[in-house]
């Protein structure tokens, strides 16, 4: 069917050439003389692009645009004009037009005002379908040949990369898409089996920045460099959600990007107590025993992260000032904001923001949720919306003419689960579905990555005979016992605790104020 174009013009008839040569082109064009008659002809009709003269007898563009948009407030209109004051460009943009084009305006400048108003979608994913498809074999070779940290950041790079652009495109593209994704899982898991262990060894000269190091080399230097540092941590963010934030909050700063990897199991326990203490979980254990708290305590596990991260600033000599806070609601980020002045004399502020391991606990336990975020582009969505929606953008906007160096990072990332593998423990062995530790642990060592000895690992280690495992890929644990309804219930959900690309590489970023 052919698109319907609406052009309304007092000199419609000088404009007849233009007119035949859109016919041409496969448009449907209705003209009408006057403003009246535009908005009669919205009523009675459905158009996918309107003309509209700015200088008409009687109603003038900018009135009638007012009324169309009344009528009919998604159609693009296309405002033509032979005035080029900056006032009436101003109006007409104010307006929400979709472009505006001086005349004499010739066939071609119409065209492309079309293509980028009404086909800019169908073009847009014909474009990225193609490029994906030429870059398909190259990023295939980049998967599979990545031996080094390094080489499987830039690969998942170019997986998130194509990811974000192929939201709106064929589904056979993103299902291949999703294929070289899950095969780089499989392969990035073997990398971590082969290297994990090995990095953790004394002397290790090609370890990654991981947590345990990141304020010893990356906070710390900025506060020598004289620098104060606002540190916002933000749970369970991954990288690809990281590239949606950046489009709220990116225009007003200068952005550094990295890419660090999390600790085993990434989860918040282990992950941000390793961070805050500059230490790996059984070292936090055996140096202050009073701050680690075991898997089957009922106690909360990151209760006590502002004494560790006393215990980081006193362990290495420094005199830093510093605060730490964490909000989990609205209300809270909102009274942290009123008093954010009565922290700019320290080197050091740090803001724990819960929301997204909050959405992806939701999204578990509330089908409503789930159906919001039902895909990883939706789940992206509903980020980029709390972000812009939320008092966290107000603090973005104060700390934009600030004299901070922002840092945003996370403790871990969490991955889309789709495959149970099943797994036996006793009544000690924890709940979480991607890793488990216990004494006496019954599953396939095929499918996942064991820790026989968790000194090696640096873990803790409750009992004299304890072992970890890790899920890898988009793998889950399941008990034998009431198996179906288990997998049902935890099936597509967002996990976090073991190893992928998502959990573990995640973003690390350094934003300094333009202004």
């Amino acid at each position: 069917m052919a698109y319907q174009l609406l052009w309304a013009d007092d000199e419609i008839e000088l404009l007849n050439a233009h007119i035949i040569f859109l016919k041409a082109k496969g448009y449907d064009v209705t003209s009408v003389t006057n403003g009246l008659d535009a908005i009669e002809a919205c009523r009675n009709n459905s158009f996918d692009l309107i003309l509209l003269d700015e200088n008409m007898p009687g109603l003038n563009g900018l009135e009638t645009l007012e009324k169309i948009k009344e009528i009919t407030p998604t159609t693009p209109v296309v405002m033509v004009t032979k005035s080029e004051e900056e006032d009436i460009m101003e109006q007409a943009i104010g307006s929400k037009i979709a472009d505006y084009l001086i005349k004499p305006v010739n066939p071609n400048q119409i065209l492309l005002s079309l293509k980028k108003n009404i086909h800019k979608k169908e073009i847009v994913a014909e474009k990225t379908n193609n490029a994906y498809q030429q870059n398909f074999v190259k990023l295939g070779m980049q998967i599979s040949d990545s031996s080094s940290t390094e080489e499987w950041v830039e690969a998942y790079k170019r997986l998130v990369y194509w990811e974000i652009e192929l939201e709106n495109a064929d589904k056979s593209m993103q299902e291949m898409l999703k294929t070289q994704f899950e095969e780089a899982n499989a392969m990035y898991a073997r990398f971590i089996k082969k290297n994990y262990l090995r990095w953790l060894t004394p002397g290790c000269t090609d370890k990654p920045l991981m947590s345990h190091d990141l304020m010893r080399e990356r906070i710390f230097p900025l506060i020598d460099n004289g620098e104060k540092v606002f540190m916002v941590l933000i749970d369970n963010l991954r990288y690809d959600q990281w590239r949606v934030l950046s489009k709220e909050i990116g225009n007003d700063f200068i952005i550094e990007e990295e890419i660090y990897t999390g600790i085993l199991p990434t989860a918040t326990q282990y992950s941000r107590n390793a961070i805050f203490s500059g230490l790996m979980p059984a070292q936090i254990k055996s140096m202050y025993p009073n701050l680690w708290v075991d898997e089957e305590e009922d106690e909360g596990k990151n209760l006590n992260e502002s004494m560790l991260i006393e215990s980081q600033i006193a362990r290495y000599r420094r005199r830093d000032t510093y605060s730490y806070n964490k909000v989990v609601s609205t209300n809270a980020a909102d009274r942290y904001i009123d008093t954010i002045n009565n922290l700019q004399d320290n080197n050091l502020n740090i803001l724990v923001i819960n929301f997204i391991d909050m959405l992806s606990h939701a999204r578990t336990e509330s089908l409503m949720v789930r159906e919001l975020a039902s895909t990883e582009a939706a789940y992206r969505s509903i980020t980029r919306s709390w972000i812009r929606h939320s008092a966290i953008k107000r603090l973005f906007n104060y700390l934009a003419s600030s004299n901070y160096t922002v840092v945003i990072t996370t403790d871990h990332g969490s991955i889309h689960v789709k495959n149970a593998i099943k797994v036996i423990g006793d009544k000690n062995t924890n709940t979480n579905l991607r890793y488990k530790l216990g004494k006496s642990l019954g599953y396939n060592p095929k499918e996942v990555f064991e820790i026989k000895e968790p000194q090696k690992a640096m873990l803790p280690s409750p009992n004299i005979s304890t072992s970890y495992i890790f899920a890898t890929k988009n793998d889950f644990f399941a008990y034998p016992n009431n198996y179906n309804h288990y997998v049902s219930y935890y099936k597509d959900t967002f996990q976090h605790g073991g190893i992928s690309l998502e959990e573990m590489l995640v973003p690390f970023i350094t934003l300094r104020p333009k202004r």
